[in-house]
């Protein structure tokens, strides 16, 4: 039988076709729309885009524009979500996400493990604007039921935090958070789309940084926040059009015909992590290794409820320390030192030097980023070959 609808369609299907529209000439691929504003045929006609703006109906390229709105609909049908609004970066994203929705006197609760520049926002920023900040370890259910409370107005979390892979019980949190009336922000960029629906966990908004799986190349950068009609094209449009920080047109077009490969990248990957993360497992210059997929996970049980593989991403603390790590980083020959992460090519990033540098040694050890952690992004190259360089270079430390 027949399906009428992108909703309808399994996953691989939406990544190729949702959200496409075609100009007047029948172009096969998207089509990127390079224009920064666009005609109306009469004053009248502009007069009444700029009070109501139908689907197809455009006003200038910070607002919307077809190409980058075929990459919001197409990421909207494979999260589950009513609507989205694509940015310049994640990090606009998550800024766009979170003041869009914050005004002084506001109240939110926020898991302590972050990515250094959400730990920006959070620490620094939002305190500057007067919204209050109570940070938790985001895998005690019991600090989230202490510190929600009536008022509360957001709590904010990363799915699968950086670098730790702590993994956080969405739906748990969305159920104290919901129970006050607050708002749930979901940085779901580790876990990927592929591997976990966090709308469907009970998210109430959802964000990504397009520059990492989702191009999954290393091309350009770009983010993209989902949530219902209502936030999307009231609160969050609002916000975004108005501070500047939207999806180049071009950026957009990337992120289309990276989005028809990720649900294949992202398995690849995600197979070759499980045999690293078992491969490294037990080796006498790694006394421990972090990674969703393994039984030994903090997590692993609910690893198990909520996602459908460990993803990407492994993080491995090398004994020695600083020098060790630097050692094992340099002697890799596969593998790139870089602070990217989600490419088709093996990635490696020490955290406590780069990512999260900011940081004091006392916040970065209460995050459980020690001077020996590497954080590794497993490419697309072949699994056997991917272990041999690591094991190679483990020599080295």
């Amino acid at each position: 039988m027949a399906k009428d609808s992108a909703n309808d369609w399994n996953t691989r299907t939406k990544l190729v076709h949702a959200g496409s529209r075609r100009s007047q000439y029948g172009e096969m691929s998207e089509a990127i729309f390079l224009t920064q504003g666009f005609v109306y045929e009469s004053a009248a006609q502009a007069e009444a885009r700029f009070i109501e703006s139908g689907p197809d109906e455009f006003i200038y390229a910070r607002y919307g524009n077809p190409t980058v709105r075929m990459f919001e609909e197409r990421m909207a049908a494979l999260e589950g979500a009513e609507d989205a609004f694509a940015t310049a970066s994640g990090m606009a994203a998550v800024n766009g996400a979170l003041f869009s929705q914050l005004k002084a006197g506001d109240h939110i609760v926020s898991a302590k493990a972050l990515f250094g520049s959400c730990l920006y926002i959070t620490e620094t920023l939002l305190p500057r604007f007067g919204v209050e900040v109570d940070f938790v370890d985001g895998a005690d259910l019991d600090q989230w039921r202490a510190a929600v409370r009536p008022g509360t107005k957001l709590v904010f979390l990363e799915a699968m935090s950086n670098p730790t892979l702590e993994v956080i019980d969405i739906a748990a949190v969305a159920e104290i958070a919901h129970a006050v009336g607050a708002i749930v922000v979901v940085d779901n960029v580790f876990a990927t789309p592929i591997f976990q629906r966090s709308i469907a966990l009970g998210a109430d908004v959802v964000i990504y940084s397009a520059t990492k799986h989702i191009d999954g190349q290393g091309r350009c950068l770009g983010g993209i926040v989902l949530g219902t009609r209502e936030f999307i094209r009231g609160t969050f449009e609002a916000y975004l059009k108005h501070t500047g920080g939207a999806l180049s047109p071009f950026n957009a077009w990337i992120m289309l015909k990276g989005l028809e490969t990720l649900d294949l990248r992202c398995r690849a990957q995600a197979a070759s992590a499980q045999r690293i993360a078992e491969a490294l497992q037990g080796h006498p210059n790694v006394p421990r290794v972090i990674y969703p997929g393994l039984p030994d996970h903090p997590q692993a049980e609910l690893v198990r409820r909520q996602m459908e593989a460990g993803g990407t991403m492994i993080a491995i603390e090398v004994a020695g320390g600083k020098p060790a790590a630097f050692r094992f980083l340099d002697a890799l020959r596969i593998f790139r030192i870089t602070n990217n992460l989600g490419d088709a090519k093996s990635l490696v990033t020490h955290p406590a030097t780069t990512t999260h540098q900011r940081l004091s040694p006392e916040q970065r050890a209460a995050l459980g980023i020690s001077d020996g952690m590497v954080r590794i992004s497993v490419g697309l190259e072949d699994a056997g070959d991917l272990v041999a360089d690591l094991l190679a270079a483990l020599e080295a430390v």
